[in-house]
């Protein structure tokens, strides 16, 4: 597997940002798990992005929502681990 190959293949995100997101807002980001935190005031979105371009999109509505980005995590592939010292493939 190549660099290019990485960028599109899709993978599981958290993206949490600042702000209590009712189920009103979850059609804004479809195919995306909200959890809010009303004591925190945070919301996170959890799910499977297909590709960079996809990301960039969800990121560039929560920027046009006003919405602060708090954090981005990329989730590993519980079910396909890559252990440490295995080639890419």
């Amino acid at each position: 597997m190549n660099a290019n190959d990485r960028l599109i293949q899709s993978a599981r995100y958290e993206i949490c940002v600042q702000g209590y997101l009712g189920d009103r807002w979850a059609g804004l980001f479809e195919d995306m798990t909200l959890v809010s935190d009303a004591t925190q005031d945070t919301t996170t979105l959890i799910g499977v992005v297909p590709d960079q371009a996809a990301l960039h999109g969800i990121l560039a509505r929560i920027r046009d929502l006003g919405l602060p980005l708090l954090s981005l995590t990329r989730i590993a592939d519980e079910t396909n681990p890559q252990r440490k010292g295995d080639p890419e493939k």
